[in-house]
């Protein structure tokens, strides 16, 4: 007979030197058929998946789970669950016990657990199934535990959210004193990342410790840890002002972390050095919006025209002060005969955001035409780009191919192709009248030191169809959410017919423009009928 712990790897020993005599299951020769071939299942799988056993639920696991419960191994393996994970046991015994008493499977998504697995409560979150396994008298003999951690992910989640609105926060501001009365209170409810914040301008920064532009101090103070990063500019006094914030006692501080304050550091920055350009600018805002509107323009090629597709597009610069954007739009035609669409935003609205956006524009046009992937594929192989080239700024992108295959080409039909890196998702027009919000999960912004995996989605275009691709600043007002603005946008497109992309342009413009303060930019795709 093969020896039960056969596949077991690397914890055939761990599994070998556990008395089981001495636990509630009793000698491994006595253990049940059931026990027996679950147990063989779990090992050979490798997924985390774990047996809870017994009356007393003792634990048996295989190779993957050792990860998910770090310092608890191997001491874990042949004891209760409720000596192994007693910190969570409130959580998951009423659970465990409900399963094995015959009420059915569980099922939880990113459940949090402050757990005891690295020496400290960490706070971590996982997807799991608790179910029930039959002996063969029909009695639930044990628990079979599936389970996946999304600790990286609700993490990282929760950050780029928090990211993202702070610097929908700091895209307009004129004074340091908004910057703090926007920020701060931002901050300060995120509590499970940042245990008490606060920015220290230049008169109140000397108590910081030495340290360069951006980087990241973590020191000891009153029993816990708090990291400071000297923030890049500070008008209009001299110095620097500082960020100093306190480090969850639940999270380990590793790279991630320290990733994400450096990453707050990067925004509060970047909206000091917008406060400061503005301030600079204003006493020739004029002259400036006219050089701003004319370098913004020379970047925005006029976009190309493919056989039976139409782009038509628009660029308009925000409707007060001497600003460049770092919005723009490009369409050219690849090598193997695709169209490409582009539409982006870099954060800001100065010209360190301009600078930004003409490296990314210049680097993902040559990325598209030398690479032979999808959107998907380009977008990473950008985020590397521009990681490579410190290209240090956030920017949303929503990039598109139109495809056509030979049987698609009889019936003039086309697929579009794109992947969407935070940006507000486009709108699908079709012939009959209906529109449809092309909306997908969020994914990661680009230059975010997050490397999520990129997803692509396509969608079928039937002669006449069209697709608006638009920046936030479109539909974005002060005191509304980008999703009523969105929603505004699809009601809009919904009132009027519109004979071609030039006109979906004018509509919009027109309907959308008086109340903007933000740059605009529109690309409209037409596949037109074939004659």
């Amino acid at each position: 007979m093969t020896d039960l712990f056969d596949a077991a790897g690397t914890l055939r020993e761990a599994y070998e030197r556990v008395d089981w005599a001495a636990t509630s299951l009793g000698p491994v020769d006595g253990w049940s058929p059931a026990l027996r071939s679950t147990l063989d299942l779990a090992l050979r799988t490798r997924a985390p998946v774990t047996l809870l056993w017994g009356p007393e639920f003792v634990l048996v696991y295989n190779e993957a789970y050792v990860e998910m419960i770090g310092d608890k191994h191997p001491a874990a393996l042949g004891a209760r669950t409720a000596d192994v994970f007693a910190e969570i046991w409130d959580e998951i015994g009423p659970m465990l016990r409900s399963v094995a008493a015959g009420r059915g499977a569980t099922w939880v998504e990113d459940m949090r657990l402050l757990m005891g697995r690295r020496g400290f409560l960490e706070e971590t979150y996982f997807t799991f199934s608790y179910s029930a396994v039959y002996g063969r008298d029909g009695a639930i003999e044990g628990v079979i535990d599936i389970a996946s951690e999304t600790t990286a992910f609700v993490l990282g989640s929760r950050r780029l959210a928090l990211l993202s609105r702070l610097n929908d926060r700091l895209a307009d501001l004129d004074d340091v004193p908004g910057l703090l009365a926007r920020a701060l209170p931002l901050l300060r409810e995120a509590p499970r990342d940042l245990a008490g914040v606060d920015i220290l301008l230049p008169e109140r920064a000397g108590a910081a410790p030495a340290m360069p532009d951006g980087d990241v101090v973590v020191e000891d103070h009153l029993g816990g840890r708090r990291a400071w990063v000297r923030l890049a500019g500070a008008p209009p006094t001299r110095g620097n002002a500082v960020l100093v914030a306190g480090l969850s006692p639940h999270l380990a501080v590793d790279e991630a972390y320290l990733g994400f304050i450096r990453l707050i550091g990067t925004a509060l920055s970047q909206g000091l050095n917008r406060i400061r350009a503005r301030q600079a600018e204003r006493h020739a805002a004029t002259i400036q919006r006219e050089m701003a509107e004319a370098l913004q323009r020379s970047l925005l090629v006029p976009p190309a025209q493919p056989d039976h597709l139409r782009v038509a597009v628009r660029y308009q610069p925000a409707a007060e002060g001497a600003q460049i954007g770092g919005d723009w739009y490009d369409s050219f035609v690849l090598p193997d005969g695709r169209l490409t669409i582009v539409v982006g935003d870099v954060t800001g609205h100065d010209r360190y955001a301009a600078a930004a956006m003409s490296q990314v524009r210049n680097l993902l046009r040559g990325i598209a035409y030398t690479l032979a992937g999808g959107p998907a594929g380009l977008l990473t192989a950008l985020d590397d780009a521009m990681a490579g080239f410190g290209v240090g700024m956030l920017a949303t992108c929503a990039l598109a191919n139109v495809e056509q295959d030979a049987e698609q080409e009889a019936a003039g039909v086309r697929t579009l192709r794109w992947s969407n890196a935070g940006h507000p998702p486009p709108v699908l027009l079709l012939p009959d009248g209906s529109v449809r919000l092309l909306d997908t999960r969020s994914e990661a912004l680009l230059g975010t030191r997050f490397r999520p995996g990129r997803t692509e989605h396509t969608v079928e275009l039937p002669p006449g169809a069209m697709v608006v691709f638009y920046t936030d600043g479109l539909i974005e007002r002060r005191g509304t959410g980008l999703d009523e603005g969105i929603a505004e946008l699809v009601d809009v497109l919904r009132q009027r017919a519109h004979p071609g992309p030039e006109e979906v342009c004018d509509h919009l413009l027109e309907h959308f423009l008086g109340a903007t303060e933000d740059d605009v930019v529109l690309t409209v795709l037409h596949a037109r009928p074939q004659q």
